[in-house]
């Protein structure tokens, strides 16, 4: 049995593929599970899963679904490199004027600090985006890297996998909110840059490292990717996306992407993209958390 296994394990390094790893553990059977739990659900659901930085599980992880504010987490990236590249600091100060902060859209921000002229460190604006995903915060970041060309070029020049698209501010998809179909990613692209930045980025830039820890203290979607681990000493850090019904009956998205560095010294990333859902909002998150939940008892 042994020797068959060992066989077998050869053959799919051979052919390229990674279902069962060097633990023996069968992804096969994970990409089943997976499968067979999105099976019927009235909603468009991709997810990929990145373990351990070598093997990867995806259902309809090379399909497109709309960020919502999980395109925070990469815009914030755009940032950490601006200020790498112009030596600066997050202690940084931007000036921001009443227009700035925007009404009808949600921003913890605008709650404290009022419709008023102030002057806030980038620390504190990153704080904002990703640990309350403050919309105008974003759309405040966006303008400091001059704008979402910009940013696309900051992504570029990082070398981000081209599957993921940021063109619209969060005040361009609360005008018109049917633009939140062109800020975009795939499951595997996006579970693909988690994987860089944990792996990575977060240990060769002293921004970055301050990133990780905003993503790991994120305040919203705790009932999604975070809900098999509340209490459990596992470090999560994500970004969680919400939608809106833009079709009677339908929530354009609920989505939730991070990494889990498990107590063991295991890590993988995750990704979940749940568009055009039929659910109510907490029924969808539970879907996500649900997700969640078998990739972990397949990791553990």
């Amino acid at each position: 049995m042994k020797n068959l296994l060992l066989a077998l394990k050869m053959i799919l390094f051979l052919c390229g593929c990674n279902l069962i790893n060097a633990d023996g553990r069968n992804n096969a059977e994970l990409e089943n599970q997976l499968l067979t739990y999105i099976q019927g659900k009235d909603a468009r659901i991709g997810l990929a899963v990145i373990i351990d930085d070598r093997d990867t599980v995806s259902v309809n992880g090379q399909k497109e679904y709309p960020m919502m504010s999980v395109f925070k987490f990469p815009l914030a990236l755009a940032v950490a490199r601006t200020i790498d590249l112009n030596g600066k600091s997050l202690d940084e100060t931007v000036d921001i004027c009443a227009d700035d902060m925007k009404e009808n859209t949600w921003s913890p921000m605008r709650e404290k600090y009022g419709r008023e002229s102030i002057t806030l460190s980038i620390r504190e604006l990153l704080e904002w985006s990703l640990k309350q995903s403050d919309n105008n915060a974003a759309d405040i970041l966006i303008k400091y890297v001059g704008g979402t060309e910009n940013v696309s070029a900051l992504m570029h020049d990082m070398n981000f996998p081209e599957e993921i698209v940021i063109s619209v501010t969060e005040d361009d998809m609360h005008r018109v909110p049917f633009l939140c179909y062109r800020n975009l990613s795939t499951p595997i692209a996006m579970a693909e840059l988690f994987n860089r930045f944990n792996r990575l980025y977060r240990n060769q830039s002293h921004t970055c490292s301050e990133i990780a820890l905003m993503l790991e203290e994120c305040n919203t979607g705790r009932d999604r990717l975070a809900a098999p681990f509340i209490g459990s000493g596992v470090i999560v850090g994500h970004k969680t996306g919400t939608g809106d019904s833009l079709v009677p009956g339908r929530i354009s998205a609920i989505n939730d992407c991070g990494y889990i560095n498990l107590p063991n010294g295991m890590s993988y990333t995750i990704a979940v993209f749940v568009a055009d859902s039929a659910y109510g909002m907490s029924e969808t998150s539970a879907i996500i958390a649900d997700i969640s939940e078998i990739v972990y008892g397949h990791i553990r």
